[in-house]
C-alpha cells in the first residue's frame, strides 16, 4: 500500500481523517468494506458499526437485483 504525508488542521484528529477518508473510499466502492476498515484502523465488524451510525449501507444491492431475486425466488 501506498503512503500519504497531509498536513492536517489542528481540529482534525489523525483517526478522524482515516475514519473519513475509508468511509468515502468504500462509499465510491474503490475498497471492499474490509479494506476500508483495514484503512481506518478497525475490525471489519466495528467499521460495518461505524457505517450504519453514519447512515451509510455497508452492503450495495441495487434495488432492480432484489426484485429481480424475489421475482425468480
Amino acid at each position: 500500500m501506498r503512503s500519504v504525508v497531509l498536513q492536517l488542521p489542528p481540529d482534525v484528529s489523525e483517526d478522524d481523517a482515516r475514519l473519513l477518508l475509508a468511509i468515502r473510499l468504500f462509499e465510491e466502492a474503490r475498497v471492499s468494506v474490509g479494506k476500508a476498515a483495514e484503512i481506518a484502523g478497525y475490525s471489519r465488524v466495528a467499521f460495518m458499526e461505524v457505517l450504519a451510525h453514519k447512515g451509510v449501507a455497508s452492503v450495495n444491492y441495487p434495488a432492480q437485483d432484489l426484485a429481480d431475486d424475489i421475482r425468480n425466488a
